[in-house]
Parts: structure tokens; sequence; C-alpha cells
């Protein structure tokens, strides 16, 4: 699936969003929809693991709602997602996912603040494997953590396009936890 300019692998169950992730192969001149190899071989693994008993199907038309609220967020119009989740994972993988949504729009932690929340300070290299983990890039936002210097750090999509969301969190329009809307007509 093609989004603001990017090619992603994307897909869902009934219950909601459970995968999606850069096409880290696609090229600028890949035929839009065609899917790199790499990338497919890596869903399908995955899913042969987390859902074994599922079948992959082509529903783009299904995927819709949560390619728009994607899209969206690419454009820097929107800063929260109101999709539905179907995560995977051991019991700390999905804590560590859920405290992730801490993190606000336009702000970092680093492994250790993430650990620290998760009342396991102990635990930062776990932390890390968890968020390696992390099978829905950007709506659960593992793109928001740091090294402890503020460096950038490993990221399943790609350095570059972890860099390319924080620049993009950075300068979004989109409205700040702190600011109070009115109307004054």
């Amino acid at each position: 699936m093609r989004l603001d300019k990017r090619e992603f692998l994307m897909a869902a169950t009934d219950q909601g969003l459970c995968y999606l992730q850069f096409q880290e192969g696609s090229k600028p001149w890949q035929v839009e929809g065609q899917v790199d190899e790499k990338a497919w071989l890596e869903l399908t693994k995955w899913v042969s693991v987390q859902f074994p008993e599922f079948k992959l199907v082509n529903a783009s038309d299904e995927l819709v709602l949560y390619a728009e609220q994607i899209e969206e967020y690419l454009k820097g119009l929107r800063k929260e997602f109101t999709l539905p989740l179907d995560l995977k994972g051991t019991a700390f993988q999905r804590d560590v996912w859920q405290t992730l949504h801490a993190i606000t729009h336009g702000h970092t932690w680093n492994y250790s603040q993430v650990a620290e929340a998760l009342g396991r300070s102990t635990a930062v290299r776990a932390v890390g494997t968890a968020i390696g983990a992390n099978p829905i890039l950007i709506v659960v936002p593992c793109h928001r953590v740091v090294g402890k210097n503020g460096s950038l750090t490993g990221y399943r999509g790609g350095l570059p396009n972890k860099e390319s969301l924080l620049r993009l969190e950075k300068s979004s329009p989109a409205k700040h936890d702190n600011e109070l809307l009115i109307n004054r007509s």
C-alpha cells in the first residue's frame, strides 16, 4: 500500500490492525502496489507464527480506515490514532507497547524512561527487545524511543524513516496537549 510516497505492508484481523511495516526494499521506480519480496516474506512468516489458523487475503478495501488515519498522520494532520488494534505478543511486549502510547506526539523518551514507566527500571534491555518486536510501526509509536543521550537508535523501519517521523512530529501543525481551543464567534 502506498501512503504519502512510502510503501507499507498492512494487515488486520476482524479485531483490528495487527501489522504495519515499511517496505524497506521499495524503490521509486517500483510499480505502485508491487510488494517487495523481503517484506512479503517477513509478513508471511510473522502471520504464520502469530495467527497460524489464518490465511492472508488481499482486501485493500477493508483497510481503508487504517490507511486514511495513517495518511493523515504522515501529512501532519493527525497526532493520535483511534484505530482498533490486535496486538500479538507476550504479556511483557504488550505492556511495553501500551506504555509507548504515553509518549506524546512531538516528544521522545529513552529506553530507561520506558522501563521506569513500566515499574521495571532494570529491564532496559528487555524493553529494547520488546520495542524492536513491535509489529505496528507508527501507530504504536516506537519511533519516539531514542538512546539515553538522545541519539537515534535501531528502528525496524530503518533509521532514515525514524528520523523522518520524528522530524514530522516536531513540525506538525497538529494541536499539542497544552493548547486550549476556543470559539470566539
